[in-house]
């Protein structure tokens, strides 16, 4: 069974939890900061985009 969510709401969910949870670090941090971009669509959306997307095939692979 094929699965997919989108990264917006991969992101969204993720940040909503780090703030309830008042979690400060460096992972998120990073949530945080990819949910920004994901949602603003700047013109660095793309490149951040590719590496999520490149992130997501590799782990896929390794699944594989």
């Amino acid at each position: 069974m094929l699965f997919t969510v989108s990264a917006v709401l991969l992101f969204g969910t993720a940040s909503a939890f780090a703030v309830r949870t008042r979690s400060a670090g460096a992972g998120a941090a990073a949530v945080l900061f990819l949910f920004g971009f994901f949602t603003a669509g700047t013109g660095a959306e793309e490149p951040i985009r590719a590496l999520v997307e490149a992130f997501a095939h590799a782990a896929n692979d390794l699944a594989n």
